[in-house]
């Protein structure tokens, strides 16, 4: 299989240094598993080692790593189980899960020390989830002729160290990791290995009523304390307002735009926060999209091959929770909705890192968000490079996920936790274009003719013509503003009251669902699924006038 200029060059410093442990950080979609592969085949082939062990963070990426191997010689069963404790003789190793290893370390040394053998630790991050398996992977390769760590995310957010990674003290105190090869995004895409990402982030007005019964309205995107930004988050991506169908019905133009200038199997991916906001998602792109989506969860069984299937159709439509989040190799995502409360850098990086792969030169991504300040961050740091940084403060942005998550709930009198707000109505704007580092565009109301101007960019353009593309958008977007009069809802009055009936319709179905809620104890999710049930017809946020008034009356006669 022919290398990559960079995978040259670290396969040079590999086999001239010849190290035990090895550590390379390459941008996700730079082809660490081909270097990964090509290491061990030269190292099989020299008799340096006799055994292949491959440790990868999911059962997914197992069977993925072992289809790798086998396309350049290199036989893996990605079956091995513990409890069987060995496999052929005609394989040349065994691909594993770091939960895999932590359960029975003291079996995978043995193997380790039986035969001389070469360890690669796919996103070698990982092996500091928890301090057993830490341990536990120290343990079962501590005698490895040979350890081969590769990461696109060479970090983490807490101080549990990464077996078989070296640190170097930092002034003041602390430590940082050291890579032996680096590969960053902005080499990737100065090399055009890797797409350029435009990030499309969404603003708009959120309302929320408390417990307590109180309401708020929050803009999105603006300065807000940590619970109030994490309740106009969370009010935006509830599947029963507004805002998600709007970013959602953005997504699938700027598809269907992808696909019908030149890039003809592009697909996208919804990351939700959880499965039952998922299947939600999912009946809503079904809705927009008029076709099957799939819906990829954790749990279910036939989710690798779900993935699989959708990696080699021309399907439009992927959700999924977290199975898609790291490694999974679907070259054809073009377009992806962040659609998760998550905040940490790593799971950003590993986010996006689905949407970067490229096949061909002139093929971008973009990548729909919430206009929150954190994410807006990470998306224009998306070309830094971070280390791993053991005893110093890590989350340095000011946005903490647990205090989000113990702002979202409180105490009642019996200790059971309950939802602290429920989400009203919230609409969607977009407030920004992100691309390279720089913001581009002003706030336009979703649907507008200034949105379709971004959302209709080309479907293969290179870095600088996105860059020279997006200031052109923005400068033709300001000379129009200043025609208007700098009203950027000029001429679209009948369209605004449209949408604020219909707002209003929402909100008002949504506060009685809420009251419902309190009265039966039904979630939210149940009761709106059993109106449609009663009365048929769409998702609430794909309802008429008419239908969403018929679901309130009906749902004023309920007890």
């Amino acid at each position: 299989m022919p290398l990559r200029a960079w995978q040259r060059r670290a396969l040079t410093k590999y086999l001239t240094a010849g190290p035990r442990d090895f550590l390379a950080v390459a941008t996700p979609g730079a082809g660490k598993t081909a270097f990964g592969l090509r290491i061990a085949a030269e190292l099989l082939a020299d008799r340096t080692v006799e055994a292949v062990t491959v440790v990868a963070p999911t059962e997914h990426l197992k069977h993925q790593w072992a289809a790798a191997a086998a396309r350049v010689g290199i036989s893996l069963d990605s079956n091995f189980s513990n409890s069987a404790g060995a496999t052929s003789s005609d394989y040349d190793g065994v691909v594993v899960t770091y939960a895999q290893v932590a359960s029975h370390p003291a079996r995978h040394r043995v193997r380790t020390e039986n035969r001389r053998t070469l360890v690669i630790l796919d996103e070698v991050h990982h092996a500091g989830d928890a301090k057993s398996w830490g341990d536990a992977i120290r343990e079962a390769f501590d005698d490895a002729v040979r350890r081969l760590a590769l990461t696109g995310t060479p970090f983490r957010s807490d101080d549990s160290p990464i077996p078989f990674v070296a640190y170097e003290p930092e002034p003041g105190g602390g430590a940082r990791s050291k890579a032996d090869h680096t590969y960053g995004y902005a080499d990737a895409l100065a090399d055009g290995v890797v797409r350029p990402v435009v990030f499309m982030a969404y603003s708009g007005q959120a309302s929320w009523r408390t417990s307590a019964g109180e309401e708020y309205t929050a803009r999105l995107g603006e300065p807000l304390s940590a619970e109030q930004t994490s309740r106009a988050w969370r009010t935006a991506l509830d599947p029963h307002g507004d805002w998600i169908p709007a970013v959602l019905r953005a997504a699938h133009t700027r598809l269907m735009q992808l696909r019908a200038s030149g890039v003809h199997d592009a697909g996208g991916l919804v990351i939700a926060t959880d499965q039952t906001v998922a299947r939600d998602y999912a009946e809503l792109l079904s809705a927009i999209s008029g076709t099957k989506v799939a819906l990829v969860l954790s749990d279910d069984p036939g989710s690798s091959a779900r993935i699989a299937q959708f990696a080699e159709s021309e399907d439009e439509w992927m959700v999924a929770v977290r199975m898609v989040s790291e490694g999974v190799d679907v070259p054809r995502l073009s377009v992806g909705v962040y659609a998760t409360s998550a905040a940490t850098p790593l799971y950003f990086a590993q986010a996006i890192g689905r949407f970067v792969r490229s096949r061909r030169l002139g093929e971008t991504a973009s990548v729909f968000l919430p206009s929150v300040p954190i994410l807006l961050q990470l998306a224009s740091q998306l070309e830094a490079e971070r280390d791993h940084v053991l005893g110093k403060p890590h989350r340095d942005d000011g946005f903490d996920d647990q205090a989000l998550i113990e702002a979202n709930a409180v105490q009642d009198e019996d200790g059971e936790e309950e939802a602290a707000f429920h989400s009203l109505h919230a609409d969607a704007e977009l407030d920004q274009v992100i691309f390279d580092g720089s913001s581009f565009g002003t706030a336009t109301y979703a649907g507008s003719e200034e949105e379709s101007d971004y959302l209709g960019l080309p479907g293969l353009l290179d870095a600088e013509q996105v860059r020279e593309l997006l200031s052109r958008r923005q400068e033709e977007q300001l000379t129009k503003r200043a025609a208007a009069g700098g009203n950027p809802r000029a001429g679209a009055a009948e369209t605004a009251t449209a949408a604020a009936t219909l707002a209003s319709l929402r909100k008002e179905l949504n506060s009685l669902v809420a009251l419902h809620h309190h009265r039966t104890g039904k979630p939210h999710g149940v009761v709106h699924r059993e109106l449609r049930e009663r009365l048929g017809g769409p998702p609430t946020a794909m309802a008429s006038a008419d239908q969403l008034t018929e679901r309130i009356r009906a749902l004023r006669e309920w007890r």
